[in-house]
């Protein structure tokens, strides 16, 4: 009889793909106000995304896989950041004074979000609750 695993508390990081190391980093500080930890020139952006942490990679880069596994992406990339729901109206109003079009809001069965592009044409979005079952 197979075991069960053991616990997980959740997600430590994840990662998106950039082209212009640069301009991610000026997008996810300025705009998204989240704090840059540390940098690899020309290959890596940490940040501080609440309890989490948010990796930018250069897929370039990191499909070479020299000191870890290699992984990369291209073509869009998604993820989905939470925020207080007070904060959820807030944030639309934000990304619009920074030029960032709004894509689409949809109501889901437990909260809403809305959707938008970072400059790398990664899809993110924003929910302003937990929106998948517990």
């Amino acid at each position: 009889m197979a075991s069960s695993p053991p616990p997980m508390n959740g997600v430590l990081e994840t990662v998106l793909y950039y082209t212009n190391q640069d301009r991610a980093a000026r997008f996810y500080t300025d705009v998204l106000g989240m704090r840059l930890l540390d940098t690899e020139p020309e290959r890596s952006l940490f940040f501080r995304a609440g309890s989490s942490v948010f990796l930018m990679f250069n897929a370039s880069e990191t499909l070479q896989g020299r000191t870890l596994p290699p992984h990369g992406a291209s073509g869009s990339v998604h993820t989905c950041f939470v925020v207080p729901e007070p904060e959820y109206e807030p944030w639309k109003a934000h990304l619009a004074s920074h030029g960032v079009e709004i894509i689409q809001e949809v109501t889901w069965p437990r909260g809403l979000s809305f959707f938008f592009h970072d400059p790398d044409g990664n899809l993110l979005e924003i929910a302003n609750a937990d929106i998948w079952p517990r």
